[in-house]
């Protein structure tokens, strides 16, 4: 899910004094079916305030990745083929400062609160509250400063067969308008098999509402390496939430039998694009929240499976929650420029985002995203890899 063109990234106000220090990735060693070792740490740049910005490299079980303090970005995530010839399949920059300047928010850490809510507010035990608005009139993503754009507190570890990061960030009260301290944690999990998995956990002291994701950039040929229309999609849902025009949903849970939004059954994301569909117009392509058929669940269940036929690359996302948003990069304009050197354009990329559904706070039927002092959030993605 994504901006659109009227739509500015507010973090480039702190862009201009945002130095990369290193563009690279430092691999631990090993190869196709090892590599487990601590995480690696490297300086990759210094914002204006000075904080430093590190970059954590880890292997394990032939999967690769470089995560970034800032934001709990994804910059790298390398898997291999049907050959064996490992390729980053994870849009990203370069520097630093590329992603504080213009970043649409490539391989971060997504919150307060993961998609769009109605208008910036909603009402929580009698009292609203105004949030910050950056997508029109609405709120995306946490606001113009979310947990993106905010360094993230990173503790490496190497525990029995796995490897990975624990990151931790704490919200304070009214940031970005949401009320309660909200103490995060996140882990990111490289295990033997070489799955990454994404343990999500968050306490706060104030009724609030939360809604964490990962917005993660695919493409299973490569980074940069042109579209992802060829890719091949299921996902395991039979309903979407509409959206209006502001991509806000409706409240309406719609049968995808008929429509663009029909993946029950695999087919390529390209076949139903260009379908003259309201919702596509809406969106300009793909940028819905699908419901899941398993609902809420304790253990991670079946959310969808992606595969890239030219490299036999797959991908299959299992989550305990109960959404999907599937956006097909329809805003990627050629204004960017990638890790490997190549300009991103429309559909070079796709994201799957688990979730909760947007603007849950101002929809009672939906799932509820509340989380009350003495509680704990907690939700787990696995992003299992295959050829």
């Amino acid at each position: 899910m994504e901006l659109n063109r009227r739509t500015v990234m507010a973090g480039a106000a702190v862009a201009a004094a945002a130095t990369a220090v290193g563009g690279g990735t430092a691999h631990a060693s090993g190869g196709r079916g090892g590599g487990r070792g601590k995480p690696v740490r490297a300086l990759f740049g210094t914002l204006a305030d000075g904080s430093k910005v590190h970059s954590w490299s880890l292997e394990n079980g032939g999967t690769r990745m470089t995560v970034l303090s800032y934001g709990g970005i994804v910059r790298s995530l390398e898997i291999p083929d049907r050959r064996g010839r490992r390729a980053n399949v994870s849009l990203g920059f370069r520097t630093l400062e590329e992603y504080v300047a213009s970043s649409p928010y490539f391989g971060a850490l997504i919150g307060r609160y993961g998609n769009r809510i109605g208008k910036g507010r909603f009402t929580l035990d009698g009292k609203e509250h105004q949030l910050s608005v950056n997508d029109g009139v609405n709120s995306l993503h946490g606001g113009a400063q979310g947990f993106d754009k905010r360094v993230w507190d990173v503790e490496p570890f190497a525990e029995g067969s796995d490897v990975g990061l624990r990151l931790y960030y704490v919200a304070v009260d009214g940031e970005m308008g949401y009320p309660g301290t909200l103490r995060v944690k996140v882990t990111y999990t490289l295990t033997r098999h070489g799955d990454w998995r994404v343990d999500y956990a968050a306490t706060t002291d104030r009724a609030t509402v939360v809604n964490l994701t990962s917005h993660v950039y695919w493409n299973l040929a490569g980074e940069g390496s042109g579209s992802i229309q060829d890719h091949e999609l299921s996902i395991a849902a039979t309903r979407y939430t509409p959206v209006d025009a502001g991509l806000i949903p409706t409240g309406e849970l719609a049968r995808v039998g008929g429509t663009p939004f029909d993946f029950r059954r695999t087919k390529a994301v390209g076949q139903d694009l260009r379908v003259a569909h309201r919702q596509m117009l809406y969106g300009q392509g793909f940028d819905h929240n699908w419901v899941l058929d398993k609902g809420v669940t304790v253990r991670p269940g079946h959310a969808a499976t992606l595969r890239d036929p030219s490299s036999g690359r797959t991908l299959r996302i299992t989550t305990t929650e109960p959404g999907l948003q599937f956006y097909s990069g329809n805003f990627l304009d050629g204004t960017l420029v990638g890790t490997g050197g190549r300009v991103y354009r429309q559909g070079d990329g796709l994201c799957l985002e688990t979730q909760h559904f947007p603007d849950s706070p101002n929809r009672p039927s939906f799932p509820s995203t509340v989380l009350r002092p003495g509680e704990t959030y907690r939700t787990t993605t696995i992003h299992s890899f295959g050829a």
